[in-house]
């Protein structure tokens, strides 16, 4: 073997004290990269110490710095968030996991009233079901134990203290050479099947898929600053070919992905819902369709799970739950399909939405939803999602990829029970330049709409209960702006009607979306004054502070709607349902029942599709009745609150400002 072993210092219990010369030589080379204050500065030895800490973790575990550098990118994009755990308890850049205290009590999908079929021709299905005993928690949700034993430092500083997650980081890495009994290289192509060990993942695919994320890294470089002002750097290695024949080597189980609709680059299995009849008129959970044949798909629903890998894929293959097309793993971006695209899962609590989605769970078991998620979570959900877009010619734009808390109420007395993931805490900005789309300014001047774009590191608005009802957060990053009554911090938050129909005043909870507005949604101005922008929204004149040097929303030109000439208010739908001269003998007809809000004359909303009304009739087990009824009353989508919703084409007039 070529290197040599961390000595008997660095076992459990015997934390090395020195730090050898090629620590800070190796720390020293990167130094340069980073462009930052003058040589000799307070500033820039602060804001240099994360990356010192890597080359010193990296000199003192013989493991070489650009591969450290490169899996902590992939799991944190190297940030530390406080010391706040991500959604699958994973703590530091390093996503050291510790998930014993974080598992949520209760599954995401009994929560609260939402029945997730959400359709009036049969029985909600709300069962009271609860997550199943976990069995003993994997490898990959406490490998912040092993750090410690293999550190000798103690657990709190490596989930709190940057450095030594880092070093705990390191000696995960080495370790796992070990274990394959490959040298500790200087060479990062000498490390494939360690990083694929790293991950935590238990098959050769999601291993492989992640190694290479890891390697792809490393060949093009990345350097960012950090959520705590660090400023790090990795220097391009383009033409670096790694060892891949070491996973081999690995002992990692081999699973087929027969069955599945995932691209080629990510990893996915089949995991099948039960189409199954239980009793007389009940069957779960899901309804066969023939997408895209019988109605087109227009949505991919963004949800996250609050439950275990292991307890929601036993969810979803109960007959009596509710289901989803996909679920993400969050430590290795694994995927299980559920339900084929042609058919309709049951996930939304909108069935309108339902029939023409799918639905994507990323898994997260804090009961806190200030929590984060891991680099390659949103690396494997952007491939599938793009994939998705490409096979069901899906746009790309919060239009048409909602999240669960952006889907509207089908009916008025639903809309209180309608579910608030993935939150504000989701990074639409980053997700949306992972999919080749991010957001930016479409118009030099004005244009007459915005697209909401906060910077989300520095972008963190006061939220509560988190943890405890109406006790502040932790400062978190967000995507998400809040919304006031007047160009004032202290003036009231907008009401939403339909959310508190007795009146009562909106608030700063984590999970009400009555007054806020999420990156990448557009919206028509309403008006401006300074540092202050208005717009359009739920009916009401809505302010959020944008000021010029750091912008909460940038300009942006398109479509909008506006009640017809002589109309003093128009309903709001949230279901684009046919009318009833079109639904054929033994299909009910549906009733199209607005909201409780209004669209006033003057006001504007951005617009997404033009859509006919459309009702998939799906009551019973047997299939031979279900059928697609399409109407001639055609409907247009709008960005009218935080949630989408629907006008009648009828009603108004369509102009660009």
């Amino acid at each position: 073997m070529r290197g040599s072993a961390p000595g008997p210092e660095a076992t459990a219990g015997h934390r090395r004290t020195r730090r050898t010369a090629g620590a800070v030589a190796s720390a020293a080379l990167l130094l340069p990269l980073l462009g930052a204050a003058p040589s000799g500065t307070t500033e820039q030895v602060s804001s240099a110490q994360l990356q010192r800490a890597f080359g010193a973790a990296a000199a003192e575990y013989h493991v070489p710095q650009s591969v450290l550098l490169a899996v902590s990118y992939l799991q944190s994009r190297w940030d530390a968030h406080a010391g706040a755990p991500s959604v699958s308890g994973g703590y530091g850049p390093m996503h050291l996991t510790d998930a014993r205290t974080a598992i949520a009590e209760a599954p995401h999908h009994s929560e609260g009233t939402e029945d997730a079929r959400g359709d009036s021709s049969r029985a909600a299905l709300l069962p009271d079901t609860k997550v199943p005993e976990n069995s003993e928690l994997p490898a990959r949700l406490k490998t912040l134990t092993k750090a410690a034993e293999l550190t000798g430092l103690p657990a709190e500083q490596l989930r709190t203290d940057a450095a030594a997650n880092v070093e705990g980081g390191a000696a995960l890495l080495a370790a796992a050479q070990q274990d394959l009994g490959e040298p500790l290289s200087d060479d990062a192509a000498d490390w494939y099947g360690a990083v694929a060990r790293f991950s935590g993942a238990d098959d050769t695919a999601t291993a492989a898929t992640y190694a290479d994320d890891v390697y792809e890294v490393m060949r093009g470089g990345e350097e960012r600053n950090t959520d705590s002002g660090q400023q790090v750097a990795l220097a391009a290695q383009p033409e670096l070919s790694p060892d891949t024949a070491q996973l081999g080597r690995t002992g990692l189980r081999t699973v087929s992905a027969d069955g599945t609709e995932c691209p080629k680059k990510v990893s996915c299995e089949w995991i099948p819902a039960p189409y199954t009849e239980f009793g007389e008129g009940d069957y779960g959970n899901h309804d066969l369709g023939d997408r895209p044949a019988s109605q087109s798909i227009k949505y991919i629903v963004i949800h996250d799970t609050e439950g275990t890998w292991d307890g929601v894929l036993k969810l979803v293959q109960d007959p009596t739950y509710v289901s989803w097309n996909y679920t993400l793993r969050s430590t290795d971006g694994h995927i299980a399909q559920h339900v084929k695209a042609k058919d309709v899962a049951w996930h939304a609590g909108n069935w309108y939405v339902n029939a023409k989605s799918i639905g994507l769970e990323h898994e997260g078991f804090l009961a806190s939803p200030d929590a984060w998620y891991t680099e390659e979570m949103y690396r494997a959900s952007a491939r599938l999602v793009k994939y998705l877009s490409k096979k069901y010619d899906i746009p790309l734009d919060r239009q048409h990829i909602l999240g669960h808390d952006n889907v509207p109420g089908p009916t008025t007395a639903t809309i209180p029970g309608m579910h608030t993931d993935p939150g504000p805490y989701w990074d639409w900005q980053h997700y949306f330049t992972l999919l080749g789309h991010p957001f930016h300014r479409t118009s030099k001047h004005g244009g007459g709409l915005v697209t909401v774009l906060p910077d989300f590191t520095d972008n963190q608005p006061v939220y509560t209960g988190c943890v405890t009802k109406g006790v502040p957060c932790a400062a978190h990053g967000s995507s998400e702006v809040r919304l006031y009554s007047a160009e004032d911090e202290n003036s009231p938050l907008i009401k939403d009607i339909g959310l508190y129909p007795k009146g009562n005043a909106s608030t700063t909870g984590v999970n009400d979306v009555a007054s806020r507005v999420s990156t990448g949604q557009r919206y028509a101005v309403a008006d401006r004054d300074g540092d202050w922008t208005a717009i359009w929204y739920l009916g009401q004149k809505a302010w959020f502070k944008n000021p010029r040097k750091q912008p909460t929303a940038v300009d942006a030109s398109g479509p909008v709607v506006t009640p017809k000439d002589g109309l003093t208010e128009i309903p709001v739908y949230g279901r684009a349902y046919p009318e009833k001269e079109a639904y054929p003998a033994g299909v009910p007809v549906q009733a199209v029942s607005p909201l409780p809000y209004k669209l006033l004359e003057g006001q504007r909303y951005a617009v997404g599709d033009k859509v006919p009304g459309e009702y998939f009739y799906a009551p019973t087990f047997d299939t031979a009745g279900h059928k697609v009824v399409i109407g001639t009353d055609m409907y247009y989508e709008i960005q009218f609150g935080h949630r989408v919703a629907f006008v009648r084409a009828a009603d108004v007039d369509v102009m660009w400002p």
